[in-house]
């Protein structure tokens, strides 16, 4: 019996110690397609990183990414909002919490396209360079956060 609640008293410490407080932690408010793996991925990985995350299996995503102010350009899969701001594809976590400190004037931020490596488009070790891209409102749009080695691969010696 005494065992026993030790056990379960370690259980609640660890849990207490390596995980943040939900309640802390902004809550993202997710659409994506009932049949997307890598938006489920996102998704996890968001509620991983301590994020409260509120998903909405969503068929017809273009009028809302149309809705939101996503421009066609920057379009990803599935689409988030967090404190007002738009998040569209597989945006970093570190990305969000920096936009959410800074609160620029602006739209929101996206990771075009579903580049490999990306959170939740994992594909074994390969990481593809990519860019976070903060927009706004009237369409501009600039590197928020660049992430991968951009540098060319090297040529091969003869």
């Amino acid at each position: 019996m005494k065992l026993k609640i030790l056990l379960t008293a370690m259980v609640i410490l660890i849990a207490a110690c390596g995980a943040k407080a939900p309640a802390d932690q902004p809550t993202i408010e997710v659409w994506k397609s009932p049949t997307c793996n890598c938006c489920s991925k996102w998704i996890e990985y968001l509620r991983q990183e301590g994020f409260n995350v509120v998903a909405h299996n969503e068929t017809a995503m273009n009028p809302l990414k149309t809705k939101l102010g996503v421009p066609q350009s920057l379009a990803s899969c599935h689409t988030g909002v967090v404190e007002g701001y738009v998040i569209e594809g597989h945006v970093p976590a570190g990305d969000i919490r920096k936009l959410l400190a800074d609160k620029p004037a602006a739209r929101g931020l996206a990771v075009p396209g579903m580049p490999i490596g990306s959170p939740g488009m994992e594909q074994g070790e390969r990481r593809d360079a990519y860019e976070t891209v903060l927009f706004t409102a009237e369409g501009s749009a600039q590197t928020f956060a660049e992430h991968g080695d951009r540098k060319p691969a090297a040529s091969p010696q003869p």
